[in-house]
């Protein structure tokens, strides 16, 4: 089923969250999202090769997958984008990833199927159009990926971010959003090992923090809506994330040199 983030006639974006059987605990569960504006579509982290059949089937209610326009892959892991030889095979989409990864993901692909169908997002990121929307490429870099990028809607005035705020729920919790600062603390049990563990340093959060907040409180941005789990939705959830990913201790600020030693 569909979750609906945006409509306003001529925009919509849509949230697919359970193309994963997560009952048997073999996958983690994932979000895929499709945006449609004016005529032109664009799928984010499509996932890999056990979502592709279901994603194709579903978005083919809403928007005929051979007119996809682009593929907007945050970074190269397998629940991400390994589903990208089909992708490039059924549709006549672009790729758009981090330069860091654009000589690599044509390893998930047949020879000569992503000749020219690639483009490498520079560090700093990128503004591109969609149909009626302006999509912003913002770096993410090393949340948790080396290259990476979350994308913001600017017309639906959402912000895609990958792993950042991602919670580990089955897929039936994904239909109920965040909302609040009291919610958000009931939520970082779902979060916070990830987090810890996934994203590399407490410096890439603060950083990052400090890019999106002026925009969260511009009210450029409404949604955060992750590729795992629940989004957040409203001022006060989105800043309450910030202010606790801005201090988190996590990835390399955790390990010492006993987490380097030989094993016995």
């Amino acid at each position: 089923m569909a979750i609906t983030l945006y409509e306003d006639g001529d925009h919509r974006c849509l949230l697919f969250s359970d193309l994963v059987d997560d009952a048997d605990d073999e996958a983690v569960q994932a979000n895929q999202f499709l945006l449609m504006s004016g005529g032109e579509g664009a799928l984010i982290d499509p996932a890999g090769n056990m979502t592709y059949n279901g994603l194709i089937m579903a978005m083919a209610q809403y928007f005929p997958a051979r007119d996809l326009k682009y593929i907007l892959a945050s970074h190269a892991d397998p629940d991400i984008v390994a589903s990208l030889n089909k992708w490039l095979v059924t549709t006549r989409c672009t790729l758009l990833v981090s330069k860091l990864w654009a000589r690599f993901v044509p390893h998930f692909c047949s020879a000569g199927n992503t000749a020219g169908r690639i483009v490498g997002l520079p560090d700093e990121g990128l503004r591109f159009s969609l149909g009626l929307t302006t999509l912003v490429a913002l770096p993410a870099h090393f949340l948790h990926a080396e290259g990476n990028f979350h994308f913001l809607d600017t017309r639906a005035r959402i912000l895609f971010s990958g792993d950042m705020g991602a919670s580990m729920v089955p897929h039936q919790a994904v239909e109920t959003p965040v909302v609040g600062r009291a919610a958000l603390r009931d939520h970082l049990r779902t979060m916070e090992a990830f987090h810890r563990r996934y994203m590399v340093s407490n410096k890439a959060c603060r950083l990052w923090a400090a890019m999106v907040r002026p925009l969260v409180e511009r009210g450029e941005i409404e949604q955060m809506v992750p590729q795992h789990g629940r989004r957040f939705v409203g001022r006060e959830a989105i800043l309450a994330f910030l202010d606790w990913i801005a201090v988190l201790e996590c990835g390399i600020d955790r390990f010492e040199a006993e987490n380097y030693r030989v094993p016995a």
